[in-house]
């Protein structure tokens, strides 16, 4: 009796299907890590905003501004002002919003810095003074 060499079609299509599901939930995973990683971005330049207006501006000048841009707000890194998908702060379509409150001749008293994150809540930071 001769026996042949090889797979079955039953065999082939077994393995094919288990490639593809590890296939699948490897780029599901990435996706999350990327998201992940995206909203850690944003969170870190909100930050650096956040303690670039308590720390520097408002130390300088006793009030918040009406408006933040890398004119006004010199001391961090200008690419913070650009969130992971290429839109700047003031930009429509940005997760990042600056939005000031209890302004007078362009000197607010409070304001409140905001990130719409992908898998979390939005991350928010209200004034400190």
């Amino acid at each position: 009796m001769t026996t042949k060499k090889g797979f079955t079609v039953l065999e082939i299509i077994i393995v094919a299907t288990f490639a593809s599901l590890l296939l699948i939930l490897f780029f599901i995973q990435k996706s999350n890590l990327d998201a992940m990683k995206r909203d850690e971005d944003r969170k870190t330049a909100i930050n650096a905003m956040y303690y670039a207006l308590e720390e520097s501006f408002y130390k300088d000048h006793k009030y918040y501004p009406e408006s933040i841009s890398e004119d006004n707000i010199k001391v961090i890194d200008p690419a913070l002002w650009t969130d992971p998908l290429g839109f700047n702060l003031g930009d429509p379509a940005s997760s990042y919003s600056y939005e000031p409150a209890n302004c007078t001749d362009g000197k607010c008293k409070e304001y409140t810095l905001k990130a719409d994150l992908e898998k979390e809540d939005a991350y928010i930071k209200y004034n400190r003074n």
